[in-house]
């Protein structure tokens, strides 16, 4: 499979009124800031997206987003599978904001980390805790090489399980108030 159209920040920006924006992270994460215009549609729920994807694909082009591109790249993946194309933003919102584009932080959102960070912080502290354990019960050891394991499949795969088990967190859910999967729907099929 061909890999999916990348804009730079600076390609996407000059033509962002073209597109719908798509912010693939986590709703914690899209809360604490994202592209302007951008509508949150976390990667793990695009698949029920796609008929309003579809349908807004139709009237213009899509960008996707997400922090570093990764996942993006995967929805455009998913999308492509779907026959709707879309573009990916180069390096995502991080880049986004390096060089120098704003983004829009909404009243209110919370600066959760990214979720790459949140998985190092999670890996390495399992990998850590398992050594410790290790010094007590040998086979705690056992933690810290599935840990390593799962990594090496992660980065084989490119996918994150980790990642999705904690996209599920409470501080990774949309903030109340905010908007939900169903609201964010029925603006795409407007």
């Amino acid at each position: 499979m061909p890999s999916p159209a990348s804009l730079s920040p600076a390609q996407a920006a000059a033509r962002l009124t073209e597109f719908t924006v798509i912010d693939v992270r986590a709703p914690g994460e899209f809360a604490s800031g994202h592209v302007p215009g951008a509508l949150n549609i976390p990667l793990d729920r695009l698949p029920e997206a796609v008929p309003a994807l579809k349908s807004a694909s139709a009237r213009g082009s899509l960008l996707v987003v997400c922090a570093s591109g990764v996942r993006s790249t995967r929805a455009c993946e998913i999308l492509a599978d779907a026959d709707i194309q879309a573009a990916t933003l180069s390096g995502g919102t991080s880049a986004w904001e390096n060089d120098g584009h704003g983004l829009d932080r909404p009243e209110g959102g919370s600066a959760t980390w990214a979720m790459e960070r949140q998985v190092r912080l999670a890996a390495g502290s399992l990998v850590v805790a398992g050594l410790l354990a290790g010094t007590r019960f040998p086979a705690a050891r056992w933690l810290s090489a599935g840990i390593g394991a799962g990594l090496v499949y992660s980065a084989v795969s490119n996918t994150c399980g980790m990642a999705a088990a904690l996209s599920r967190l409470p501080y990774n859910r949309a903030p109340r108030g905010g908007a939900d999967l169903a609201a964010t729907l029925t603006a795409l099929q407007r």
